[in-house]
């Protein structure tokens, strides 16, 4: 990006869950979001046999992140810069909803916006007009989505390694653990333990407590 040029937010589709084929269709979108929302999610089994009280839940898995957005497009005009607002709708479909015509699916995608890179799937799309012109032509469309992340194969397969960076780890903290050297443990680096502290919600990373149970993501490529 030069110039100071605005980055707007992309999607790439590939035809392959490994990220090699990629496809020459791809989304831009007119306007880059207000926000998104990520969702992490740890399943856990808290079942308890019959008769017996209930126990700790039993760590199950880390479920799959959700990405959740919006796209506006705007064909009026009045941002300067005028769009058919059913072609732009339609281009979003073609990459990220219709079926690759060999593979009977819909395409892997990949977003991208600054520091944000997702490897994902639509889920659901749902897409709101809401101005017209006399004919009924629609002057404004909001597509609200939502997208499902995902470990290639590859990556899955490689979860025997219980050191690879590209995997989600779930750690208990011990006597003498810090936040930094549990870091360089999981990734090679202790850099990246402000980045687990957010996501865990630590407030106060420097007092692990012995037994707390800490989420290292991925890391992203």
């Amino acid at each position: 990006m030069a110039g100071g040029e605005l980055e707007k937010l992309l999607i790439e589709a590939y035809r392959d869950p490994e990220y090699r084929n990629k496809d020459s269709n791809m989304f831009t979108a007119m306007f880059n979001p207000e926000q998104y929302s990520l969702k992490y999610e740890v399943e856990n089994d808290d079942t308890s046999g019959s008769g017996t009280s209930g126990g700790a839940p039993t760590f199950q898995r880390l479920k799959p992140q959700d990405l959740n957005l919006d796209f506006t497009i705007d064909g009026t005009g009045a941002t300067g810069k005028a769009v058919d607002v059913a072609v732009k709708v339609k281009e979003f479909l073609d990459v990220a909803y219709e079926y690759q015509g060999d593979e009977h699916r819909p395409r892997y995608l990949k977003i991208i916006w600054g520091s944000l890179i997702f490897k994902c799937v639509l889920k659901t799309a749902n897409i709101k007009h809401s101005l017209f012109n006399p004919e009924g032509k629609s002057l404004r469309a909001k597509i609200t989505a939502g997208f499902t992340g995902f470990i290639e194969d590859n990556l899955r397969a490689a979860r025997e390694d219980s050191t690879s960076p590209d995997l989600s780890h779930l750690r208990v903290v011990k006597d003498g653990d810090t936040l930094p050297l549990m870091s360089y443990k999981i990734y090679g680096d202790p850099k990246y333990y402000l980045q687990v502290a957010k996501i865990n919600g630590l407030t106060n990373f420097r007092r692990l407590k012995t037994g707390q149970k800490i989420y290292f993501p991925p890391l992203t490529k």
